[in-house]
């Protein structure tokens, strides 16, 4: 991947978290975290990969109201960011972290501590 495009991806990943964390309520749709962002080299479209902190129904409602308001997101971005393309979003949700947990308290189970005899 070219130096470019993986600015242009950080770039993108903390102005689409700061433009979510102004434009949708936290106590409606949980706390969203955007934890990577997948760019096509043309730079028209992107994949948002988003992590919610909240319950199934929060996750459901975030991933809704994301896909209502991605128009608003892509223009609010387009301003902030000067790209000859501001690309089309899509926003998708990313179990990994829940995953990494799970593994964790797994390994946990599996490694029971040292006992004190």
């Amino acid at each position: 991947m070219s130096l470019r495009l993986q600015r242009v991806r950080e770039l993108l990943k903390r102005q689409i978290g700061e433009v979510v964390r102004r434009e949708l309520p936290v106590d409606e749709v949980g706390l969203i975290n955007v934890n990577d962002v997948d760019v096509a080299p043309n730079l028209h479209t992107a994949t948002v990969y988003i992590g919610v902190l909240g319950g199934p129904d929060q996750k459901k409602r975030a991933l809704e109201a994301l896909g209502v308001h991605r128009k608003r997101i892509q223009g609010l971005l387009g301003k902030a960011i000067v790209l000859k393309y501001t690309p089309q979003l899509r926003f998708v949700l990313d179990d990994s972290v829940e995953r990494g947990n799970r593994v964790l308290r797994i390994l946990d189970e599996l490694d029971p501590p040292p006992s004190s005899a």
